[in-house]
């Protein structure tokens, strides 16, 4: 049984406006309301939305800074000095060195080389020791990928080591700006860029193109080889922008739709390996499910565990052998974090079944063999199974010393800013990051007791004793007979999903579970069976809800289902199933 069963929250429509819009854009009336539901109720409106053209990218020059650094950085290539692009260690990070590693040689760059900080090492970000032996080791240009915007010490080592730092960066910056030699990012204070949610990867896309436009000679348009590096450029967008969950319109969403339509046909050979290990490489049709639940942990796995230069060294690779060998190395290093995160969830669950909950409002837990890399992701699942703040702590040892230092890594939910709760308790800690939903921070294991102490009173304070149960916003309901291959091609058009632009949810009660559910995947952690309506049969998958099979058939099977309905299909045959992200035992489903 669920610790916390989720709040079904089914959305209000505006019957008149809907029919408009379904008239205006001669479409099914599901398909209006699904866009009426994100906002989306102008025809003018949705049809940018659904185009989702290329030519609605917005152009480099409004990006704030970015002219500047093409500029500098243009010159320096010129005067063949060295550069170094530094960029994080993730998805996002990564892919946005590839394509600035790329453009500088295809602007006939000869001294180009990258840095990414280990993981567990080095830490998030620039730092002053990376720095000092990149200077060392003869570069004079430091552009940074996904990373810097904080970064004021840095930047002062920077000037002080006679490095010209540029930075790129999307994430929020403080009061005040590093003193670097040119700042890029779509949320400068006075800047006016019209789209302000770019990934690291989209920013270091808008400062290629720039230099792509000022290499063919200034003008908006670009050479031809340019031209194709671009488009084939946008497939690494897709990858970060999914992988970084920014959300999923605007600019977004035109990189995301267009990227996954190129990644197929990208000359890469590592992306094409790593399509070949994940099974995508003869899939017709890609999605950002595909990059979510299929590249980007194979990408990040190897990030988490240390190895994010070879991430890097897969999207630049020119041997096929090469290649080949590390997908199949990444797709290892994937298992092996699963296998990592199922053992580190068992010991916290563990640990919170000694605790009492109602006397626990937010939960802070310690493992002293824990996987910093892994954590995080262990305690996304464990704030969606408990409806609670959770901070996982990994007692370790730092680079270059003997001391035991926690490493923290948190998640939360929007009735709980994270990063505002961290730094009310900031006096217990050895430095802090992040925002509402996720952030990170370094503790002394003496002061955990009371960090705890101070952030559960933060919990209480913001949400009371109990606090609220996790929501699940549906879209609308529907018998299964509704259920079509049309309607499901229909839907189809609001792809891709991802924040923002979250997958459609239909509801449908008076279920009945026929025959005898099974549990699949890896530790059992996943539920398949069928279900009928009024003798209509269909197959559904329970993602993640292997441990729930005792509650699905609690009222004999009856059951009520939210999901999303797609098209499966196996060995040449193609039939309809539904994918589903709850479910309430009992005919007749619980609304709030």
């Amino acid at each position: 049984m669920r610790t916390t069963a989720k709040a079904w929250r089914l959305l209000p429509h505006d019957a008149p406006v809907i029919d408009e819009l379904a008239s205006s854009l001669r479409t099914e009336r599901i398909v209006a309301q699904l866009l009426y539901n994100r906002g989306v109720a102008s025809a003018d409106a949705a049809r940018r939305f659904l185009d989702a053209s290329l030519s609605g990218l917005h152009s480099p020059e409004l990006l704030p800074g970015v002219a500047d650094a093409a500029d500098r950085i243009y010159r320096a290539v010129k005067e063949a000095r060295k550069i170094c692009i530094y960029g994080d260690y993730d998805v996002d990070g990564i892919t946005g060195t590839t394509l600035l590693v790329q453009c500088l040689r295809l602007l006939g760059a000869t001294n180009v080389e990258f840095y990414v900080p280990h993981r567990l090492e080095e830490g998030y970000g620039l730092n002053a020791d990376a720095l000092r032996q990149i200077a060392l080791n003869g570069a004079q240009v430091v552009v940074t990928v996904d990373c810097g915007i904080c970064s004021h010490v840095e930047a002062d080592v920077a000037r002080q080591l006679g490095l010209e730092l540029i930075i790129t960066d999307h994430h929020e910056p403080k009061a005040s700006l590093p003193a670097a030699a040119a700042v890029v990012h779509p949320r400068l204070p006075g800047g006016a860029y019209p789209f302000g949610h770019l990934c690291g990867a989209a920013v270091a896309f808008k400062l290629a193109w720039a230099l792509c436009q000022k290499a063919s000679g200034g003008g908006p348009r670009v050479a031809e080889h340019f031209k194709h590096f671009l488009v084939d450029g946008v497939a690494l967008v897709a990858l970060g922008t999914v992988a970084d969950c920014v959300p999923l319109h605007d600019e977004n969403r035109i990189f995301v739709r267009h990227g996954l339509a190129r990644l197929p046909h990208v000359p890469s050979l590592g992306l094409k390996a790593l399509l070949t290990a994940a099974g995508l490489h003869e899939k017709a049709t890609l999605r950002a499910t595909d990059i979510s639940f299929g590249l980007a942990p194979r990408l990040n796995a190897s990030s988490r565990l240390g190895c994010a230069r070879l991430l890097l060294e897969l999207l630049t690779t020119t041997n096929h052998e090469r290649a080949n060998t590390l997908a199949r190395f990444l797709d290892g290093q994937n298992e092996q974090r699963q296998q990592i995160e199922r053992r580190i969830l068992t010991e916290a669950r563990a640990q919170i079944e000694t605790l009492d909950l109602e006397k626990h409002p937010a939960l802070v837990l310690i493992g002293p063999e824990w996987h910093v890399g892994v954590i995080g992701i262990v305690a996304s699942r464990l704030v969606e199974q408990y409806a609670r703040p959770v901070l996982m702590i990994a007692l370790r040892h730092e680079r270059g010393d003997t001391a035991v230092v926690g490493q923290g890594s948190g998640r939360s939910f929007a009735d709980f800013p994270l990063h505002e709760a961290l730094a009310a308790c900031d006096e217990h800690l050895l430095g802090h990051g992040g925002h509402k939903a996720a952030a990170g921070f370094r503790i002394q294991p003496e002061k955990i007791d009371a960090f705890r102490e101070q952030f559960c009173a933060q919990a209480l304070t913001r949400l009371g004793t109990k606090p609220p149960a996790p929501r699940l916003t549906i879209d609308a309901e529907a018998p299964l007979s509704a259920l079509t291959f049309g309607l499901v091609k229909q839907l189809d058009r609001l792809e891709p999903y991802g924040m923002e632009n979250r997958r459609p949810l239909f509801l449908t009660g008076g279920l009945q579970v026929t025959g005898t559910p099974r549990r699949v995947g890896g530790g059992e952690r996943h539920l398949r069976f069928q279900i009928a309506q009024n003798r209509k049969p269909l197959w559904a998958i329970a993602f993640g809800h292997g441990e729930n099979l005792d509650e699905l058939m609690s009222d004999q099977g009856r059951c009520c289902l939210a999901y999303t309905p797609r098209i499966n299909e196996w060995q040449g045959r193609r039939s309809l199933e539904l994918e589903v992200a709850d479910f309430q035992a009992g005919p007749e489903a619980r609304l709030v």
